[in-house]
């Protein structure tokens, strides 16, 4: 008798976490070419380069000095900051007003602009150093922040359903049971290879670790090169629709690619965590799971970002900007003391001159977080808090 689909056994998950484990990977990898030795002739998805050409492709050994990357704020630029500071604080309006008018850097706003440009079509990062962060309140150390971050992309976005704008990238395990933590932000774990929300991510330290902690980034760009001459079939994976993990919202999950080819840019967007959940949140279990191939897909990206990427010397004070759309970021674990406890504020921005177009599929989750706020809605937490996310309505 033919077997009926009562009788078929569901797909199931494969056995993959959010820390990617080499060997497996590499078993997962040997296993699958085994069984098709075709895999790496699997033509590229129509349309999409065999590689890219750009000032945006690059390898962690291509910088030699972080003089290349830092730009290092002088005196005159920082009484500058300072005179913005009182100029905002007089209009005595909500931080959400803050922008390139409210908050007026005269010499300093033409170099940030500058930057941002490096951003969109340069190597695509840089650090601001550095702000003397302990000369400030709290709350003036976040104005300092937005206002700067202001003329690097003027829009910002919202990171929760509360309308925060800023998020607090700090170990909280302290303060919040350990079933209620989702993501490696609010612990002192390792952050794999992934993406955030929004055109350009900014991160502001606060206050490093006593050890680790290192923020790693990796050109999105040069892993796809590497990965269309080696396994263009994984690139053919990671086009086609993924089951992305509400977390308990509605609805329970949503389909989309993780790539995207848009106006001649290829565009990488996830957070491996909604494929294999974290810590105390595991992946939803009425969803459908990912293939092999997604699971090999997922390693893959982790370990060809590991392989080409550069560490950034966080200082206290240094605002690192990066572009999302062309770059992975993570982190090494660390280890806090009472003394030195790291803790980092992050903001999604975008500019508006400079954007890139944004592919249909990801649209919506874009015009969410940038677009359906007001200026007097926007929250901006001074003490750390875990932001209330759904992931298939930011992801």
């Amino acid at each position: 008798m033919a077997p009926t689909s009562s009788t078929l056994a569901a797909p199931l998950q494969p056995d993959i976490e959010y820390h990617p484990n080499e060997e497996k990977w590499r078993v997962r990898t040997a296993r699958r070419l085994a069984e098709d030795p075709l895999l790496p002739t699997t033509p590229l998805p129509r349309g999409f380069p065999q590689k890219l050409e750009s000032p945006l492709v690059w390898k962690g050994s291509d910088w030699m000095d972080e003089s290349q990357w830092v730009y290092e704020l002088n005196e005159s630029q920082l009484k500058e900051i300072d005179d913005a500071v009182k100029y905002f604080n007089a209009l005595n309006q909500p931080l959400g007003y803050v922008s390139p008018t409210t908050f007026p850097l005269p010499t300093l706003s033409p170099i940030l602009s500058e930057l941002s440009k490096e951003l969109h079509t340069g190597r695509g990062f840089f650090v601001l150093r550095t702000i003397p962060v302990s000369s400030y309140s709290k709350k003036d150390a976040i104005l300092i922040y937005t206002g700067l971050s202001s003329h690097v992309g003027s829009l910002r976005g919202v990171q929760d359903h509360n309308n925060a704008i800023i998020s607090h990238i700090k170990d909280l395990r302290n303060s919040h049971p350990e079933k209620t933590i989702g993501s490696p932000a609010y612990t002192t774990d390792k952050q794999v290879y992934h993406t955030d929300i929004g055109d350009i991510i900014a991160l502001f330290a606060f206050e490093t670790a006593h050890e680790g902690g290192t923020s790693r980034i990796s050109s999105s760009w040069q892993v796809y090169n590497d990965l269309a001459a080696s396994r263009p079939d994984l690139i053919q994976t990671l086009a086609e629709p993924w089951p992305l993990d509400g977390l308990g919202g509605t609805p329970a999950y949503s389909m989309r690619p993780l790539l995207f080819y848009e106006d001649s840019k290829i565009i990488i967007q996830y957070v491996r965590r909604l494929f294999t959940g974290f810590h105390g949140i595991s992946r939803s279990t009425n969803i459908p799971p990912i293939t092999e191939a997604q699971a090999e897909a997922l390693d893959a990206i982790h370990f060809y970002a590991e392989k080409v990427a550069l560490g950034l010397n966080f200082q206290k004070g240094d605002i690192q900007f990066i572009n999302n759309l062309s770059i992975f970021h993570g982190r090494d674990a660390f280890v806090d003391t009472p003394e030195k406890t790291r803790h980092l504020l992050r903001l999604w921005l975008r500019n508006e001159e400079l954007a890139w177009k944004i592919p249909t599929e990801l649209q919506p989750t874009w015009d969410r977080v940038f677009y359906k706020t007001s200026l007097v809605e926007q929250q901006f937490p001074v003490e750390p808090e875990m932001l209330l996310m759904k992931g298939a309505k930011y992801a």
